[in-house]
């Protein structure tokens, strides 16, 4: 057996244990990446530690930081509850407005998954008053957490355009990452209020909050100081091209010094699993980079298909894989490296349609109850039966696998090469 090949199972291996051993997958890649850098491929320690993604992991850091004292402090709650108010009593608008909502929050920098667990308990009561099923609540947050999931300034966004970076493509972070997922997890999002009983709503009448919330108090200081840091972050990043991750450290140590926050609290709030399956996985994609790993890889992909089917084998596979490990940690880090030679062995393609599908295909499933979007939705749907929840999101999750294909295939399949 080649180097390659061992190094293509190793991956493989490595998500697989990590998934049944209830191990973070990260700390397998890392053991995994030392074990066959330096003791199979002859890699120094030192060269096995320079795949580890320092410029990425700062970003996620410095992001999750900053939006994890806005969470803390209440900042992020107030938000969310100012936008609901917004209803004004119309019970139809409140899927929509929680789609909406949950689009902002992921995308203005706490990312989909604290965007969802932000905004579930609320969504959820909300709903239940208006006649909304878990179910459409579900797909309303889960899809707009998504399409604002991949903005440059929040961890998904981060994530994938520092590995598109180390690829040497120079794509737009907007309009080439952001707008694809942003357009499809929308018209996602419109099936599902359709299919979901959204239309059934719109004669319905709620209050603003529910009865049993505590009435809304109007933002103090740590609120506004915080508003103030996250407004400085936005236009640092958008109009001074200031680094997002160093930029957002140190406005969280201004906030922190300011508000004289628990920092230990704050920091067990961070997701440090994310980010570690983000260097682990990264550090060994490096290792198969150098054994030829990726190469093997990308042969066997460009054997199934051609330059008009490779969008929707991407997103496919990137589909299945993302219902049983994480979208962001784990399969992007894995699928976009293998962008480059796929166009190399396909004999051309456009890396913004490539790119697109593996990020598209990677998060059209993640309302699966397997996934964290799909988990937290079910643990506060109350009033519901919650395995009949789980059996729906499940089938929905899974079919998202061949829709996610399927439109990817149709929007592009048959872009130019670049």
């Amino acid at each position: 057996m080649s180097l390659a090949q061992i190094s293509l199972i190793s991956l493989a291996a490595a998500i697989l244990a990590g998934q049944l051993l209830r191990v973070n997958v990260g700390v397998v890649a890392l053991a995994t990446a030392w074990l066959v850098g330096h003791y199979l491929a002859g890699m120094p320690v030192g060269a096995v530690l320079a795949g580890v993604p320092i410029g990425l992991v700062n970003m996620l850091l410095g992001v999750t930081l900053l939006f994890g004292l806005a969470q803390l402090n209440g900042t992020l709650d107030w938000l969310a509850r100012r936008a609901v108010g917004l209803a004004r009593g119309r019970g139809g608008l409140i899927p929509p407005i929680f789609f909406g909502l949950a689009l902002v929050l992921a995308a203005i920098g706490p990312g989909n998954i604290a965007a969802v667990v932000l905004l579930a308990p609320i969504a959820m009561r909300m709903g239940a008053r208006v006649g909304a099923g878990a179910l459409l609540m579900t797909l309303m947050l889960a899809n707009g957490a998504n399409a604002g999931a991949f903005s440059p300034l929040a961890p998904t966004g981060i994530i994938a355009n520092g590995l598109i970076a180390d690829l040497g493509y120079a794509l737009d972070p907007w309009r080439d990452v952001f707008l694809p997922s942003l357009l499809v997890q929308a018209a996602l999002a419109a099936l599902g209020w359709l299919i979901g009983g959204g239309p059934a709503t719109m004669r319905r009448t709620a209050s603003a909050m529910p009865a049993d919330d505590p009435p809304d108090a109007p933002p103090g200081r740590a609120q506004w100081v915080t508003l103030a840091a996250i407004a400085c972050l936005i236009c640092g990043v958008l109009l001074f091209d200031a680094d997002i991750g160093f930029l957002a450290i140190s406005l969280s140590v201004v906030v922190a010094a300011i508000e004289r926050v628990d920092t230990e609290d704050l920091l067990h709030r961070l997701p440090w699993d994310i980010i570690l399956m983000v260097a682990g996985v990264s550090t060994l994609v490096a290792i198969l980079d150098a054994t030829g790993g990726l190469d093997l890889l990308t042969t066997l992909l460009a054997r199934g298909a051609d330059r008009g089917s490779i969008t929707a084998l991407l997103a496919f596979v990137a589909g299945l894989f993302s219902v049983v490990s994480s979208s962001s940690g784990v399969v992007m880090p894995s699928f976009i490296p293998l962008v480059p030679g796929l166009i190399t062995k396909l004999g051309g393609g456009d890396p913004v349609a490539l790119v697109s599908a593996i990020n598209v295909g990677s998060h059209v499933v993640d309302v699966s109850p397997l996934s964290t979007l799909g988990a937290v939705c079910i643990a506060h749907a109350a009033g519901e039966d919650r395995a009949r929840l789980f059996h729906r999101l499940l089938l929905w999750g899974l079919a998202m696998a061949v829709v996610g294909a399927a439109v990817c295939a149709a929007l592009f399949g048959s872009w130019p090469a670049a």
